[in-house]
């Protein structure tokens, strides 16, 4: 027998963005594994700086594992409660490595031209050399990082996820935790919960547009 039930409502990407709270406690109730899936397909899809894809992602469900990001963090409750935990890995020294793979798939995307390809390599090498000298490798890497961040958090919520960006964590024992700590070339940009909310977070809102938004030039307060 056919129903008239109406078919389930898709968020926009602003329904996203106005609808998602930060969720400190949540249920016990696993994330499906094909939601997982999808929150890192898409988290990968964000862009990075000369396509470098400098950061990764480590997909936490282990409790022990969890158990040890809540003392990372400090005792906070996400990690003790939420059944995932997300950590956000910058690599800022990924542009010394082979990059091969990432050309191979432009061309067979056909995406990017030879001519390009050639321009391409030589510019991203000489751009990585200039924030190598001026000590910025660590920060373009962690900005990249935070902008596959941002996609996750907004794909969460259009799942019906809930999500809690964490930046109060100390970042010798987070990578201790996940089995990087001899690796002084990675850096640790975000961890983030993701569970079914135990809780309803209204939105405290934001100051007015004319405060914290500017024309041409930044307008001293």
């Amino acid at each position: 027998m056919k129903t008239n039930s109406p078919a389930p409502h898709t968020l926009s990407v602003a329904e996203a963005i106005r609808t998602r709270r930060t969720v400190r406690h949540y249920l016990p109730d696993p994330v499906p594994a094909e939601h997982l899936g999808t929150l890192t397909e898409l988290a990968m899809e964000a862009p990075s700086s000369w396509n470098l894809q400098d950061r990764s992602l480590v997909v936490v469900t282990d409790p022990e594992v969890r158990e040890g990001l809540t003392g990372a963090t400090g005792g906070q409750p996400q990690p003790q409660e939420a059944p995932v935990m997300l950590v956000f890995v910058a690599e800022p020294q990924a542009w010394r490595e082979d990059r091969a793979d990432v050309y191979e798939l432009a061309r067979r995307n056909d995406a990017w031209k030879e001519d390009f390809i050639t321009f391409f390599s030589a510019a991203s090498e000489e751009f990585q050399q200039s924030l190598a000298a001026r000590g910025l490798l660590r920060e373009y890497a962690v900005k990249d990082a935070m902008i596959a961040a941002s996609y996750v958090m907004l794909a969460a919520t259009e799942l019906g996820l809930a999500t809690s960006p964490m930046n109060g964590w100390d970042e010798d024992r987070v990578k201790k935790v996940i089995g990087i700590e001899d690796r002084d070339d990675l850096a640790i940009a975000l961890l983030m919960s993701v569970g079914y909310a135990a809780e309803q977070r209204l939105h405290p809102g934001r100051r007015p547009l004319g405060r914290t938004v500017h024309r041409d030039r930044y307008a001293r307060a």
